[in-house]
């Protein structure tokens, strides 16, 4: 079993220059690939306006989106849906294809983000669903995961350009003195715009799920 995640651009139709983003897009996740690599397939562009990725645990998944969506240009986003189940390839006449109930259960996944952010939820970016056949214990991981991301997609959501900056910093494990060097800013500001963003909230969250410090 791995993570399957099938990814879409939010607006894409809107896009003055599709090429130009895509490029921004590739240039994000080749950076965070270099500062974190987590993936065992980086998101690579399919067909359209989607990418795909496979991950190992659904915790480098959560951890490697994260910081996609903090990487990203303002004017650029990504709606993630993430598939707990068995993935393969299909050879066919057309090359190799991607199959598998877990990237059926990802793209119930991004169909779900999608309605989710038609209704109450409008900065919704990620859902997770397991495919059938997981083990006793995975739905409840599941869910707390997806309570997590819907919180963690309302914070980045609100977050300014520099705020999202600064949590990407202190999530690779940058300091508060690096990164206000790096904004040309005092390291008190680089505080205040952190503990305003709600980043220690967001990323201590994220070790909760990875199972990391107290």
């Amino acid at each position: 079993m791995v993570i399957a995640v099938i990814a879409d651009i939010v607006g894409s139709r809107e896009l003055d220059d599709r090429s130009a983003a895509q490029r921004a897009l590739d240039d994000t996740i080749a950076e965070v690939e270099s500062d974190r690599p987590l993936a065992l397939q980086p998101l690579t562009p399919t067909v359209g306006d989607e990418q795909q990725a496979v991950y190992r645990e659904l915790t480098d998944a959560l951890t490697s989106l994260l910081m996609i969506q903090l990487r990203l240009p303002d004017d650029l986003a990504f709606r993630f849906g993430i598939g707990v189940g068995e993935v393969r390839a299909v050879d066919s006449i057309h090359g190799e294809l991607a199959d598998g109930p877990g990237w059926y259960a990802a793209r119930a996944a991004i169909e779900t983000v999608h309605a989710r952010e038609q209704r109450a939820v409008p900065r919704t970016r990620t859902w997770i669903v397991g495919a059938p056949g997981q083990d006793e214990v995975m739905p409840a991981v599941i869910a707390a995961a997806n309570a997590y991301v819907l919180v963690r997609d309302e914070l980045v959501g609100a977050m300014t350009a520099r705020e999202r900056r600064l949590t990407y910093g202190r999530l690779i494990g940058r300091s508060q003195q690096e990164l206000a060097a790096q904004e040309s800013i005092t390291q008190p500001s680089v505080s205040k715009s952190l503990r305003s963003a709600g980043a220690a909230a967001l990323i201590e969250g994220l070790a909760a799920l990875r199972g990391e410090g107290a």
